[in-house]
């Protein structure tokens, strides 16, 4: 029995050191890394987005990985703009008769934000891209828009981010 648990342990061992449990596949001459400032370009608008969207993307990146923020020459370069932030109805209720004639109320809204990035990869130029994202939370209707605003962008927020992450970082 002891040989059979020492063979486990020796395989066990040899799995994991060819195995990085960090799930980056950035190359390790990549050091550095520069996040511009992602203007808020949509119509409809946060005024704080292009901050908070800026600040938790530039997070992400310094808090996950080994690399160092860059103000010039970096090894990758991540710049893009907000192109759209919208609130829209999803699910219609009954309709009510007032004065001014039929009134139709929502049920659910649904905030939906589209980014567009550019990536650059000057290490490995190949793995360069531009790309859109976009993601989408729904709420109730009757909620205070003014309340949950802010929560609802968190969370569509840190779905772009964690796309954006995985295809630059995990290359999935």
């Amino acid at each position: 029995m002891k040989i059979v648990s020492g063979i486990s342990f020796l395989l066990l061992l040899l799995l994991t050191s060819c195995y990085s449990f960090t799930g980056s596949s950035l190359s390790p001459e990549m050091k550095t890394v520069k996040i511009n400032t992602f203007p808020n370009n949509a119509a409809n608008n946060l005024p704080s987005l292009s901050q908070d969207f800026t600040v938790a993307l530039q997070n992400r990146f310094l808090q996950r990985t080994t690399l160092k923020g860059a103000v010039e020459n970096p090894d990758l370069l991540i710049e893009g703009e907000i192109s759209d932030y919208n609130i829209t109805p999803t699910s219609v209720g009954s309709a009510t008769t007032t004065e001014q004639g039929n009134t139709i109320q929502a049920l659910q809204n649904k905030l939906t934000i589209t980014i567009k990035v550019h990536y650059e990869n000057k290490i490995d130029p190949t793995l360069s891209f531009d790309r859109t994202y976009s993601d989408e939370a729904v709420f109730n209707s009757d909620l205070d828009l003014n309340t949950i605003e802010t929560a609802q962008v968190r969370i569509v927020n840190e779905r772009i981010i964690n796309k954006i992450y995985n295809d630059i970082v995990a290359n999935w």
